[in-house]
């Protein structure tokens, strides 16, 4: 891993130029890709926010919230965790967006999630968006073998009383 993340870092130059690209997928990896470098002068977080708030797509600024908590969980930056808390609380946001940020920093702090992030975890997801947030590598990486990654995500941060769909497949085979 750290070589890899050394490798990326000495590629940082050359990789942030994509977060502008045409291609919206391009972006989204580009931004998945950024957020394994070190980055002690905050220069990949501040092109992030910077792409965040000229990006016109949903899918992209969610990408673009969770690369920002990954590359903070590695390298803490309080500004960072308020930024995310920010925008999971904008109600003029895009559904997407808002979700990701409220997982971001539901990763990057210790407090239980306030009940106001609990309504809107709850209200914004549903399986079409699940599935559509899928596109995220993310999203992608938490998925449970019957579970997309947002459904996972809204289970075992907010709601672990709820059974594991994979424990009952297999529980249901026996």
């Amino acid at each position: 891993m750290a070589a890899a993340r050394a490798a990326i870092t000495t590629a940082t130059t050359a990789l942030l130029p994509l977060l502008g690209d045409s291609d919206p997928t391009i972006r989204v990896d580009a931004a998945y890709v950024l957020a394994t470098a070190a980055d002690p002068a905050h220069t990949i977080r501040t092109a992030l926010a910077n792409g965040f708030a000229t990006e016109g797509d949903a899918t992209v600024r969610a990408a673009l919230l969770l690369a920002a908590a990954e590359i903070t969980r590695a390298h803490p930056h309080p500004p960072t965790v308020r930024w995310l808390g920010e925008r999971w609380h904008d109600r003029a946001e895009a559904p997407e967006a808002r979700l990701s940020a409220a997982v971001g920093w539901l990763c990057l702090t210790d407090q239980s999630a306030p009940e106001e992030l609990r309504r809107t975890v709850d209200t914004l997801t549903d399986d079409e968006r699940a599935h559509a947030m899928e596109a995220l590598p993310w999203m992608s990486a938490a998925s449970g073998t019957n579970e997309p990654g947002l459904l996972r995500c809204r289970r075992c941060m907010l709601h672990p009383e709820e059974p594991d769909p994979e424990e009952v497949l297999w529980d249901s085979l026996f």
